[in-house]
């Protein structure tokens, strides 16, 4: 069999053997790793208590009277006050009594013994047990309700032998149950045990999911709940919000006193602020402190723009102003003028414009680029046709021609007369002497209609003669 039903790590000699590190279901639920059990201990030291887990969480310490071959995860009958149980084995070894002077246990003949390893017989009858448990929970909340009392019914815990059950429930006050005994017993055949237990082990008991995702400490590896008050919260600098700060039990979260002892040492660094701090610029009020990071951050009159300075210049402030000193501002270290922190605040903004003055000096002014004339080819085509030098310039503007002033047609414009053609010089070419001919639509309509430009026979006799 194994150490537990649910459990997936089956040997032939029970358990999971794992010494308390089994990672499967209810195994690893209050338990402890047995770090001393590869040590090699002589068998004549080996403590002879074992400490053995029931149902919910609970443990207790019995004596291995019969010097009895013991895993962690085997189940044991053990010897009750009225009959007997079976548990678990969670711990056995010098760790055990280590643990019992922790919870405060005396090694005396009030702890009793292990009869023997549990027998499939016993598992079976403890299993018809188990299964009353939860008819007979929803039986009771019945007569709870009839009888009108002021409790809250959380668990039943039947035991191995079948003849006794216990009864966990919590409630604000004190509660007559004597009438509520009686008719249970009537009912059930069984001797009935009412025990009242708070509500953080109520949580236990019940177990679950806490906010961080994993199981429930309560229900996992705590055993002793202590008092968690309000002031722990304050020292974190916890918004006082009971949505948040509760658990699943309606108390405070335990883990609220899992930090306060670091938080108590952080904060012996940071002063204590009552009133706000003077200074020239205003009085300067305590809204928000780092306490690991060693931060405060003040804020003028109330504003909203805040400022973060160090704890030691918080305490500098708080002596100058003990003394009737005003310091100038917070982030200052003394008493400045204001010229003399504008004109150290300036340094690096002066070395910067010499910088930038220096280099623009250092660079070359570049002369605008001059459009580069485009020469364009018989088919329209773009060329383009390195610049002229100067004297080209000159000769282009002396033999560069006038625009005309005749539009498309040969149509002149209103208002001006024809230009008139200048005689070429050219001695080789007799018809650049005459003139050049008029070109457009005008000279053709002339012809046509029996007129034309006069000719200049006259002109041709005077040469002749």
């Amino acid at each position: 069999m194994a150490g537990c039903s649910s459990c997936s790590t089956t040997t032939g000699g029970g358990g999971c053997q794992n010494n308390g590190s089994c990672g499967t279901s209810d195994c690893n639920k209050m338990n402890s790793f047995d770090w001393l059990s590869h040590m090699g201990i002589p068998n004549v030291d080996n403590f002879d208590i074992v400490e053995v887990k029931f149902k919910g969480g609970r443990k207790d310490y019995f004596r291995n009277v019969n010097h009895l071959q013991l895993t962690t995860g085997d189940p044991v009958v053990v010897d009750v006050p009225s009959g007997h149980h079976i548990g678990y084995v969670s711990l056995q070894g010098e760790l055990v009594r280590l643990q019992m002077q922790k919870r405060k246990i005396k090694n005396d003949d009030n702890i009793t013994k292990i009869y023997r390893v549990a027998s499939p017989k016993d598992l079976e009858k403890w299993e018809e047990a188990k299964n009353r448990e939860i008819p007979t929970l929803y039986r009771t909340k019945q007569i709870i309700d009839e009888i009108k009392l002021e409790m809250k019914l959380s668990d039943i815990e039947y035991q191995a032998d079948n003849s006794k059950a216990t009864f966990y429930y919590s409630a604000d006050e004190r509660v007559d149950f004597r009438e509520l005994i009686k008719i249970l017993a009537s009912e059930f055949k069984i001797r009935v045990e009412m025990r009242q237990i708070s509500l953080r082990q109520e949580a236990g008991r019940l177990g679950g999911i806490g906010v961080c995702g994993r199981e429930l400490c309560c229900s996992t590896w705590i055993h002793d709940f202590k008092s968690v008050s309000t002031s722990a919260a304050r020292y974190q600098n916890l918004s006082l919000n009971p949505t948040k700060l509760s658990g699943q039990c309606g108390r405070l979260k335990c883990c609220l006193n899992y930090e306060l002892d670091t938080y108590m040492t952080a904060l012996e660094d940071i002063p204590t602020i009552e009133k706000p701090l003077v200074t020239e610029a205003g009085h300067a009020k305590l809204q928000k402190t780092d306490i690991f990071r060693k931060l405060m951050w003040f804020s003028y009159n109330n504003e909203n723009n805040w400022h973060s300075i160090d704890c030691d210049r918080v305490k500098e402030i708080i002596e100058m102003n003990k003394e009737g000193k005003k310091p100038f501002s917070l982030e200052l270290n003394d008493v400045m003028d204001l010229e003399e922190e504008k004109s150290n605040s300036n340094i690096d903004l002066e070395l910067l414009d010499k910088k930038f003055s220096k280099n623009n000096k250092k660079r070359k002014k570049r002369k605008p680029r001059q459009k580069q004339p485009s020469n364009r080819s018989a088919a329209g085509a773009k060329t383009n046709t390195p610049p002229p030098n100067k004297d080209q310039k000159d000769r282009q503007q002396h033999t560069r021609r006038k625009p005309s002033n005749r539009r498309k047609g040969g149509e002149q414009r209103k208002g001006q007369s024809p230009p008139k053609q200048q005689p070429s010089t050219d001695q080789n070419n007799p018809q650049a002497s005459q003139g050049a001919k008029p070109k457009g639509n005008k000279r053709r309509n002339n012809r046509r209609k029996g007129g034309g430009r006069p000719s200049n026979n006259k002109g041709n006799q005077q040469n002749d003669q």
